[in-house]
């Protein structure tokens, strides 16, 4: 899908709902449909208080949407410079900032490791790698979540249905979205 820089993609529902966000422009980023976010929020339910970790966070719109939903804090992590500066921009537009909207710039690999050495926890993390990248990722993501999640934590992936995401972590809800397959994963009571 190509996206221009005036494309945008809105905030489903929550303290931003309808507000729209900018989208990077080019082909490297493909923000998560509206359909798609509203079908997944409603599934993950109420988010009161959870500390979020978006890898490959692209325009910010799941992070973002967490955070209208009433999620406590998000951690966005990208490595693409246009992008960044769309979630930054993004970000300002909502009067979202630190501590409750932290930006890494930088390879996912980089931020598993910082925050692991760190000791940080998260409830939910979203993983909407590259799809053509996303069958090569699973063992690693899997090995360096597995520290990173909180007790009952969740993970939600994305990825396209014939190159799909797997995790080694507990499945407990799949759906298609023509060929995009989001899967939520839990850890532990």
């Amino acid at each position: 899908m190509r996206w221009r820089r005036d494309e945008r993609v809105r905030v489903v529902a929550g303290r931003f709902g309808g507000r729209r966000l900018q989208a990077p422009p080019g082909r490297g980023t493909r923000p998560t449909s509206d359909r798609v976010r509203e079908a997944l929020f409603s599934t993950l339910g109420p988010l009161a208080g959870e500390r979020v970790l978006d890898l490959y966070a692209g325009s910010g719109a799941l992070a973002i949407e967490a955070l209208s939903r009433g999620a406590a804090s998000a951690v966005l992590v990208e490595r693409d410079p246009r992008a960044v500066a769309v979630i930054r921009a993004n970000l300002e537009a909502l009067g979202l900032s630190e501590p409750d909207a932290v930006v890494h710039a930088g390879p996912a690999r980089s931020a598993l490791r910082n925050a692991s050495a760190r000791g940080d926890t998260y409830d939910l993390v979203f993983l909407d790698p590259p799809y053509r990248s996303a069958p090569e990722l699973g063992r690693e993501l899997s090995a360096a979540l597995g520290p990173l999640l909180a007790a009952g934590g969740r993970v939600v992936s994305e990825s396209d249905r014939r190159g799909p995401l797997e995790l080694s972590l507990p499945l407990v809800h799949e759906r298609r979205y023509g060929d995009t397959l989001v899967r939520i994963h839990a850890h532990g009571p």
